[in-house]
């Protein structure tokens, strides 16, 4: 567990409410109080005031209606999160004068707007941005958050999404809630009293779901690597997308494997169904799939509820990377934009454009490095086709000019790719470039040998 921390001075919390009988009733008359419309719980947010919504599937969808409904009263008002799937009308350019969108993570429905100026990004460890919220070095004002409904003892939980939630709900000094009957409720650190929500919003829109990414020959072969590279007893993080998923469905002959992620989507159901995820090795949270969000079907959200094999911790533990080494044969896999010959890793632009985020990937790659046994893996396709349908290889002599350094080379172990795996720590500049090279689309390689040939990092 990690150290303690005395709270801020500001911080939200719960206040104990007298109870009536074993369940107690006065928790259900605060409830009934604080109950209004979404037009009158937005009605107090003013302009110039930052605005924290909540992340990913969890997006508190009637909430956000209701503040773009409010934007005429507004100006200069700054939205923040991390990644959300839903609409982001606040990052349109009709409310430039209303809104500011400020991305940790930037999703797809926020995208255009970054790139044309529209809105901020900020870029930051997934594990450091609670610490933004709780210092009051980025004060939240106002919390948008969605919640299940309370249960006997008048504890909401964070649901699906608990992970920079939980430290914006303590720091801002005014939190609205939309309860949805189709929150599942999470165990772990993910509940809140209804004693520390100023508003409660019922709805019963359907949540967020992501869809399952389509395989190919490509990411299994990736997929099959990774998988040869993982031991019985492992415990493992992924990402989302299509090479995680692969991976997954190549360990049905592994036996009890962990987990410690950030987030994880329906991929990991056939495991826990088979067996296969059992975590009785884990060496933390032995026994328990940790998490601070997941994202998918109605069918994993089902797996979730109430679960007690499932915790959902803030981001600020699940991606401690001093934590994360205390899981031993820790494996953490994410993917990468492009990779240069010397090891660097741009994991969150496209050259000048700004595509997704840091997210936790460093976080995980220096929690499993120094985990005993560990193995930090990035993981990328040898080869992306552009706009106009040219074949590019994703293994460069350089970055593209403008693409950021999301991953060093001193944190790069090894890399995989279609062609096979490269193991780049403590190598040289020559060993790696050749290493990387042998994992590059064939069709690449002759140039790449030459580019670095001129560029001397390999001799003739």
């Amino acid at each position: 567990m990690s150290a303690t921390h005395e709270p801020p001075a500001n911080s939200r919390l719960p206040q104990p409410l007298p109870v009536a009988g074993v369940k107690g009733r006065r928790w259900q008359t605060l409830y009934q109080d604080r109950q209004t419309s979404a037009a009158s719980a937005v009605a107090p947010i003013v302009s110039g005031q930052r605005v924290f919504v909540g992340s990913n599937c969890a997006e508190p969808q009637t909430l956000v209606a209701a503040l773009t409904a409010h934007a005429d009263g507004l100006v200069a008002a700054e939205i923040v999160h991390i990644m959300t799937l839903g609409q982001a009308p606040y990052s349109e350019a009709r409310f430039e004068k209303q809104f500011r969108h400020n991305a940790f993570f930037i999703g797809a429905n926020v995208r255009e707007a970054v790139n044309a100026c529209r809105a901020d990004y900020t870029p930051m460890f997934l594990s450091e941005i609670p610490a933004l919220f709780r210092s009051g070095q980025l004060p939240i004002d106002v919390a948008l958050i969605m919640v299940s409904p309370p249960d006997v003892h008048g504890y909401c939980s964070l649901g699906i999404s608990v992970d920079v939630v939980k430290a914006a709900v303590e720091s801002a000094p005014l939190v609205i809630a939309e309860v949805n009957h189709r929150m599942p409720r999470t165990l772990g650190d993910s509940l809140l009293h209804v004693s520390e929500i100023d508003s409660f919003v019922e709805s019963d829109c359907p949540l967020l779901e992501l869809p399952l990414p389509c395989q190919t020959e490509t990411t299994m072969r990736i997929g099959r690597h990774i998988a040869n590279l993982i031991e019985d007893g492992s415990t493992l993080q992924m990402g989302i997308g299509a090479i995680p998923d692969a991976t997954l469905a190549c360990l049905t002959d592994k036996r009890d494997l962990g987990i410690h992620t950030e987030m994880f989507s329906d991929g990991l159901l056939s495991l826990v169904a088979a067996g296969v995820v059992t975590g009785r090795r884990k060496t933390l949270f032995p026994g328990k799939i940790i998490t601070s969000f997941c994202m998918g079907s109605c069918a994993l959200y089902d797996f979730v509820d109430d679960n007690p094999s499932v915790e959902f911790h803030p981001s600020e533990v699940v991606n401690d990377p001093f934590i994360i080494s205390q899981n031993d044969k820790m494996v953490a896999i994410n993917g990468a934009i492009e990779i240069d010959l010397t090891g660097q890793v741009c994991a969150d632009s496209i050259g000048e454009r700004f595509y997704s985020g840091i997210g936790g990937q460093v976080d995980f790659l220096r929690g499993a490095a120094r985990s005993r046994g560990g193995k930090p893996i990035v993981a990328l396709p040898s080869t992306a086709n552009l706009p106009d349908g040219t074949k590019v290889s994703r293994i460069a002599l350089n970055l593209m000019p403008g693409a950021g350094v999301v991953t060093s080379r001193g944190d790069v172990h090894y890399v995989v790719t279609e062609w096979g795996v490269a193991f780049l720590h403590g190598k040289s500049i020559r060993e790696r470039a050749l290493s990387l090279i042998a994992i590059a689309h064939p069709d690449f390689r002759d140039a790449l040998k030459k580019a670095a040939r001129e560029r001397h990092l390999i001799h003739g």
